[in-house]
Formats: structure tokens, C-alpha cells, sequence
């Protein structure tokens, strides 16, 4: 399945990626313009939003040098699992993934068996945000819902069981001090 999957995110279109926060995720490619516009739009997002980049490891560029020795092992340590981290984006991090004002990029490395086999196939990040549409309060978990509601805006729905609706704890790591922005389901005790 993620064979296929992996195709279809390389043709240039997007999917629903389980996540282990446990809430769903829609993703595209790096490359893909049209995917990263249809997540901002499902979820009426401005570019002021944060999209993530979803990897299988820590990506090279998220470094000791950018965020502090310090703060890497705790990172390392937590990973993979429910964190977004919001770190300084380097020259390596295309400018459309970046925060256009701060110059920061979210890193998200799931633990989820499926979403890591997806990112095993392509041999690269997603971009990816929660799935949840304009209007909920709580993002769809269910694949026959996100197939039925937004089956148009989806190329492909990954159903691999309920996955809840928690969010992952977000950590900005773009100051000299880490700033917990949401609690989640990651236990954020580490960076405190």
C-alpha cells in the first residue's frame, strides 16, 4: 500500500496520512504547490500558518548548530513521536516552507508504522497540516468520513483505524529559550 500511495504523492497529488498524535493529517510532496494550496485551503489557512514538514528522521539541517546543544538530545529523544518542533529554517529549507515572517519551519517525526513506511517509500519529507476542516472544532479521524466530506479535495485516504483527534504538543525552538505553544499528546516535561 504505501508503494501506491507514494506514487500518487509523487504524481504531484495529496492524501490523509494516519498520525499517531493520534489526529489525521492532510500532506503533499515538498514540490507540490497545488497540494500545499488545497491543505491551505481546506483548512482556510493564510500563509501565516505553519505547514510541516513530516520526516521519517531527523532532517540534517535540524542540527545542534541551529537549535542549541542543549536542546538536540532532548529532540532526539523524543523522536519520533507527538511533537511538532518549530525550528530556524536554514538556507537547505525551501523559502514556501518557511514561516514568511520568522524564517521558521515545523519538523514533525511520527511514530505511526504507516506514515513511516510512506516516508520510507518516498525517500523524502511531506508537507502536511492537522485535517481539520473549516468549521470543526476537532479533525476528521475517520477515512470513510474524509473520503465522503472531502473525497474532491483528496487524491487518496490512507485508512488505517481511528487515530482520536489529540493534537501533537508544539515546541518552538526559534529562540534562545523553547516556548511550549500547545499541549498535546507528547509530554512536554523534557522541555521545560
Amino acid at each position: 500500500m504505501s508503494r501506491q500511495i507514494a506514487d500518487i504523492v509523487r504524481r504531484g497529488r495529496r492524501d490523509r496520512l494516519p498520525d499517531p498524535t493520534p489526529a489525521t493529517r492532510s500532506a503533499a510532496s515538498v514540490g507540490n504547490l497545488d497540494g500545499m494550496t488545497r491543505i491551505r485551503s481546506i483548512r482556510q489557512l493564510d500563509d501565516r500558518h505553519h505547514l510541516t514538514l513530516v520526516c521519517q528522521t531527523s532532517p540534517s539541517w535540524a542540527s545542534s548548530r541551529r537549535v542549541g546543544n542543549s536542546v538536540f538530545p532532548a529532540i532526539r529523544a523524543a523522536t519520533p513521536g507527538s511533537y511538532t518542533f518549530i525550528l530556524p529554517a536554514t538556507k537547505e529549507v525551501p523559502r514556501r516552507l518557511q514561516h514568511p515572517g520568522k524564517k521558521t519551519v515545523g519538523v514533525r517525526i511520527p511514530r505511526h508504522a504507516v506514515t513511516q513506511a510512506l516516508l520510507a517509500e518516498l525517500g523524502e519529507p511531506l508537507v502536511s497540516s492537522t485535517l481539520l476542516a473549516a468549521g470543526r472544532d476537532e479533525p476528521m479521524t475517520q477515512g470513510w468520513e474524509i473520503a465522503d466530506q472531502l473525497g474532491q479535495a483528496l487524491d487518496a485516504v490512507i485508512d488505517s483505524g481511528d487515530c482520536g483527534t489529540e493534537p501533537t504538543t508544539v515546541i518552538d525552538f526559534s529562540q534562545p529559550d523553547a516556548e511550549i505553544l500547545r499541549r498535546g499528546a507528547g509530554d512536554p516535561s523534557a522541555f521545560e
